[in-house]
């Protein structure tokens, strides 16, 4: 079905601009009727052109988006009249889209959950469930407030990993430039010259220049096999599940990285299980969609197995002790919520604990990895310099004052 840019104006005359994916010209203009707005022009989008273009959603337009629902919420005014402003205001054309498309679905008679969950790639079953349960719990305007701030939390979490990150791959960057540069310019042109002079070459220097030859050789094969690997390897991942597991298992047992990735996922389940056990979703089937967006086959794995304790008559506090996957402060803090019934309130304590120690694992762990980088690389080059150096100097020593 094509895609059709409008101009429309709707009943008091205010003007509405748009995109919006229909059979026809016919179809656009009963479509947009239904909607409250009266056709001016409109045009067909080309695939692939400007006016085609997809663009993904970001996440900071779904923190506006949830922004501005729950603005819409408190201040009382009409729902459809809310997403219809918002429907015009977005910049993003794909969102404006879906943002059209939902409005039409709620005027046809569905629930906001169910227009949102036509869109899977856009809003994930966590977002679609909590919406839900809002909707049945009349606490809308408390749903969309919590999912601002959740996805404020991954915002802040990926721009700080990013920020700390530029200064270590940048180093890396330039290092392996540089020793690209001189394993395939200079040490050729040096073991030329050597060879000439009839120098006799220390061992370091005869392993340097093979390592030369094989990268000047076999080049394509050297960057292509990693490649190749790591593609062959994420096929696996993704078909086979045994794979997945081992994957995720070995990701959480790695020294440095396995503790910090354990705590993103400690905060993130208890965070999305506060966010759902508040909106009234029931704790099993928090807990069935926990195991769906935590990420991690080894924690999903578990949830199944607790969930399963807690539908044959174990507490919430001993299931998750018998998995032996959660840390004994996860423990405290659901023992204290089970006995006090402020499970939620614990769960956030979880979150906001383990998203400070995340935050400060980080911060620690890449200050700690820009030296060591630095040393590191800095050793290699080191060496191959003195491997190139150290017959130079032999010559330079033998000849005649």
């Amino acid at each position: 079905m094509p895609s059709y840019q409008y101009r429309a104006v709707d009943r008091t005359g205010r003007p509405a601009r748009g995109s919006l994916r229909a059979a026809n010209d016919v179809d656009l203009e009963l479509r947009l009727k239904r909607m409250g707005l009266d056709l001016i022009t409109c045009r067909e989008m080309r695939e692939g052109g400007l006016g085609g273009r997809r663009r993904r959603v970001t996440r900071q337009e779904l923190i506006t988006f949830c922004f501005h629902l729950e603005q819409v919420q408190r201040s009382g005014v009409p729902f459809l009249q809310g997403l219809r402003d918002l429907r015009d205001s977005t910049a993003n054309p794909h969102f404006r889209e879906i943002a059209a498309t939902m409005l039409e679905d709620m005027e046809g008679g569905k629930m906001l959950s169910q227009a949102l969950a036509a869109h899977p790639k856009i809003f994930d079953g966590v977002f679609v469930s909590l919406v839900k349960a809002g909707e049945q719990t009349g606490r809308l305007d408390e749903v969309f407030a919590n999912l601002a701030s959740h996805m404020k939390w991954q915002d802040e979490l990926v721009t700080q990993t990013r920020r700390l990150l530029i200064y270590p791959v940048f180093v890396l960057v330039v290092v392996t430039a540089v020793i690209v540069f001189l394993l395939t310019y200079l040490v050729p042109q040096l073991a030329t010259l050597l060879r000439s002079m009839g120098v006799a070459l220390p061992l370091q220097t005869r392993v340097l220049i093979a390592l030369s030859r094989a990268f000047a050789a076999y080049w394509p094969v050297i960057l292509g096999l990693p490649v190749l690997a790591a593609a062959v390897a994420a096929a696996a991942v993704s078909r086979n599940a045994k794979a997945r597991y081992l994957l995720d298992h070995f990701k959480l047992r790695l020294p440095l990285t396995g503790v910090i990735l354990q705590k993103i996922i400690l905060a993130r389940f208890a965070s999305f299980l506060a966010l759902m056990y508040q909106s009234g979703i029931s704790l099993l089937d928090a807990l069935r969609t926990c195991e769906e967006i935590v990420g991690n086959r080894v924690l999903a794995d578990a949830l199944q197995r607790a969930g399963q304790q807690i539908s044959a008559g174990d507490g919430l506090t001993e299931s998750f002790r018998n998995l032996g996957f959660f840390p004994p402060l996860v423990l405290r803090m659901l023992g204290v919520g089970e006995s006090t019934g402020a499970l939620d309130s614990a769960l956030l304590n979880v979150s906001y604990f383990y998203d400070r120690e995340t935050k400060d694992s980080l911060e620690k762990a890449l200050k700690l990895l820009e030296p060591a980088l630095t040393v590191v690389l800095g050793l290699i080059l080191g060496l191959i310099m003195y491997s190139v150096l150290m017959p130079m100097y032999d010559v330079l020593g033998k000849l005649p004052l």
